[in-house]
């Protein structure tokens, strides 16, 4: 899955609104959080890298890899139509490919992203 350039979240409104009325799991690397909303057409990504984070070097290869990331198992989520937000933790640019990534999935998982819901009985 490629990520058209269509699929970017560059509103401040929606990053707001899904900073409050979302959910969100904290990993060791990163800030994974997400809202559902039916009336989109599919997967709206944005990616957050502070200077916090280091150089401009070190954020822009951070964004690569969420990118990549959101590119490799986004397809598996259960819902598409969804907002979903990466932020970068300050001690995410010293992490390699592998450790951001476990870190991700496991979010991604915390948040309930690959499994559809469970019915209640």
């Amino acid at each position: 899955m490629r990520l058209p350039r269509q699929s970017s979240i560059r509103d401040r409104a929606i990053f707001a609104l899904t900073k409050d009325t979302g959910r969100a799991k904290a990993g060791r690397f990163l800030i994974l959080s997400t809202l559902e909303n039916e009336e989109l057409g599919g997967l709206r990504t944005g990616f957050i890298t502070t200077k916090r984070c280091g150089k401009a070097h070190d954020r822009v290869l951070l964004r690569r890899r969420f990118r990549s990331l959101v590119q490799a198992h986004a397809p598996k989520f259960f819902s598409m139509n969804r907002y979903l937000i990466t932020i970068a933790r300050g001690n995410a640019a010293k992490a390699s490919f592998a450790e951001l990534e476990n870190d991700w999935i496991q979010q991604a998982r915390r948040l309930g992203l690959f499994s559809p819901p469970r019915s209640s009985p």
